[in-house]
């Protein structure tokens, strides 16, 4: 790597757009989920695809690592620089290119945020439903193949995207299909891309799918004696072909930070956030169904929102459980993770969890996009006793593996980025193979995003030197 030259070239070629400073640096080399560098050499602030084309050319020529950026709301150490190198921040790239709303698709840049397009489509009647909670950029979340609660109903990133443009590792702009909803036409290698965190590629314009507005939106909570009784009124919920929604799941403790930090006053119990769309005819039926089953299992009557304002202000609150988490652990450093299990492994794997950290006597909150099997938690442990950071990091362990054995994964919306790549070859075995010869083969030089989701060779293996 001749690190040195490289620098020099991409200054001569976007001057003041490369960026040196220790600030931008050390902001480019964190993310929310507690990795807190290595960071990059610098930072290139990118405008269109074909500067990005040129600066990774550059990179390639001098074998100097390269890692995308969106909004830094990546959770497992997706932008750290464990080989230092340049971060392409491609927030800039911010564009709504052409809508569609015939067919009910939008192409956009890389940098366009989520919340900024469902602003934008909101007069046209449409909406694009993949909701992770943060303010994070398209980009970002096909790279990360991100989900969220509206995923029980609508689906995840990959079921979204129709065709990408890529910046390929050597510089070119490739673009991976059509406008059209199904194609049978070679490798799919849009989906390749989907969910590929930066290591062969950068995403720097895609096409997405639309949904009309719903003619009626209800949202609400429904509370229950334990979390037991909640988990089965969703594992019945979906069993039964109830097109909820959302279907989100906060323990007792979840709801008590939440109330704090929001200045909410829900009762502190096992309570799930719903969420239906549809005809008033629909929601009506669909909420009253709902509303059978959940007394099945001792649930409370479902409190609904009528009001836009309000409906916000609720999934708002939801969307804070991070943060009131952090601010109820008084001081203690705040790691989040994920796992996804068959739904009907749901039960045992959330019980089981809980208990665990009971036991380890953990401070930690539990919340659940639990209709299509997914959960998180948020831990909180003291960085000045090594004990208790070690307990932390059992549990994180523990919950991945009891994932596993239960035939799920050990990541359904956070990714893999360099945090849990360890647990990657425990779930896919054999296939890590294939993995790792498609990376090389995509990528030659080794400079998309190194050390995240595969190692490549032995030069790989170097954890980030963070919080975690």
């Amino acid at each position: 790597m001749d690190k040195k030259q490289a620098l020099e070239k991409l200054r001569d070629r976007f001057g003041d757009r490369l960026v040196e400073t220790g600030a931008a640096r050390a902001a480019h080399g964190r993310d929310e989920g507690g990795y807190d560098g290595p960071a990059p050499d610098a930072v290139f602030y990118a405008e269109n695809a074909h500067e990005v084309a040129d600066a990774v050319k550059i990179c390639a020529r001098h074998r100097l690592p390269v890692i995308p950026f969106g909004a830094g709301t990546s959770l497992e150490g997706h932008v750290t620089a464990p080989k230092g190198g340049l971060s392409i921040d491609l927030s800039r790239m911010n564009r709504i290119l052409a809508l569609h709303a015939a067919d009910l698709d939008v192409r956009v840049e890389a940098g366009v945020t989520r919340q900024q397009l469902n602003a934008w489509l909101h007069d046209q009647g449409l909406f694009f439903p993949v909701d992770p909670g943060a303010e994070c950029t398209l980009g970002g979340m096909v790279a990360t193949r991100a989900s969220g609660t509206n995923a029980v109903r609508y689906g995840t990133m990959r079921e979204q995207v129709l065709t990408l443009e890529v910046v390929t590792a050597t510089g070119e702009i490739i673009e991976t299909g059509t406008r059209a909803r199904k194609s049978a036409a070679g490798y799919d290698l849009t989906h390749l891309f989907v969910g590929s965190e930066g290591t062969l590629g950068i995403v720097t314009e895609m096409t997405l799918k639309l949904y009309g507005l719903p003619e009626k939106l209800m949202a609400g909570v429904c509370r229950f004696p334990s979390l037991s009784a909640a988990i089965q009124t969703v594992i019945t919920t979906i069993q039964s072909g109830l097109p909820v929604a959302r279907i989100e799941l906060l323990d007792e403790l979840s709801v008590r930070a939440v109330n704090r930090h929001s200045g909410m006053a829900h009762v502190e119990a096992p309570t799930l956030f719903l969420e239906f769309h549809g005809s008033p005819k629909a929601v009506d039926e669909q909420v009253e169904s709902f509303h059978a089953i959940a007394s099945e299992y001792g649930g409370s009557a479902p409190e609904f929102a009528s009001k836009q304002e309000d409906i916000n202000r609720l999934w708002h609150a939801r969307h804070q459980l991070y943060y009131a988490t952090r601010a109820m652990a008084g001081g203690k450093h705040v790691c989040t993770t994920d796992v996804c299990v068959p739904i009907s492994r749901l039960g045992d794997c959330i019980l089981e969890t809980r208990a665990d950290f009971d036991a380890a006597g953990i401070f930690g909150t539990m919340v659940g996009h639990v209709g299509d099997g997914n959960f998180h938690t948020i831990i909180a442990a003291d960085p000045h006793d090594p004990v208790e950071m070690q307990r932390a990091e059992d549990l994180k362990e523990k919950m991945a593996h009891r994932a596993i054995e239960m035939g799920g994964t050990v990541t359904g919306e956070h990714g893999i980025g360099s945090g849990k790549r360890k647990f990657l070859e425990a779930e896919r075995g054999a296939s890590l193979a294939l993995m790792r010869q498609v990376k090389a083969a995509l990528d030659p030089f080794g400079i998309m995003n190194p050390g995240k989701v595969v190692m490549t060779d032995d030069r790989d293996d170097q954890p980030c030197s963070g919080r975690h």
